[in-house]
């Protein structure tokens, strides 16, 4: 059943009316609450889906990191060789490899995040709610802290990215990398 109240705030006495009833057994709900209920099979569907796929592109950019940091590193071997030979150990090796990969991360994930929030903030879609046969009609919202999270994840996967290949890189045999071109 529903009931317009001439106030919003007539909502809680209207609710403790018929709930202190005992002859009338009745759940008072407000109507978005009512819709929110309705909706939460088709919601948790969407937000799995949604993990899932986040999951699996995270994943994807993490061996993209890889892939980019082993192709650096091997395109600078006589550079990296030529550093060992002149003084300097693993260490800064190590820290430069991740510098660079953290630095591309931050860059991807600021870029990226910017044009996350230029394409789908307020972005407006529906899809059908099977529990209903209803439509549910949704907007984007591109939050100043969902950025910040996809900035953190994009560095840590650049960190990831990154440490195998800065490992390799101060590992390499300083005479061996010095003779190949």
């Amino acid at each position: 059943m529903y009931v317009k109240l001439l106030s919003s705030d007539k909502f809680q006495g209207f609710k403790d009316a018929l709930t202190s009833n005992p002859q009338v057994k009745v759940k008072v709900v407000r109507q978005t609450e009512f819709y929110a209920d309705q909706s939460t099979v088709t919601t948790d569907f969407i937000t799995g889906i949604g993990t899932v796929i986040a999951l699996m592109m995270a994943l994807g950019a993490l061996f993209g990191a890889l892939n980019t940091m082993y192709s650096a590193v091997a395109a600078r071997t006589r550079e990296i060789a030529t550093l060992r030979a002149l003084g300097f150990g693993s260490g800064p090796v190590v820290l430069s490899v991740l510098f660079e990969s953290l630095a591309l991360a931050l860059a991807g994930g600021i870029v990226g995040g910017a044009g996350a929030y230029l394409a789908f903030d307020g972005y407006g879609a529906a899809t059908m709610n099977f529990q209903t046969f209803s439509q549910i009609a949704f907007a984007f919202a591109v939050t100043p802290k969902l950025l910040l999270n996809a900035i953190i994840w994009a560095t840590i996967i650049g960190l990831l990215g990154g440490l195998f290949p800065a490992i390799r890189a101060a590992r390499l045999p300083i005479a061996a990398a010095l003779r190949d071109t």
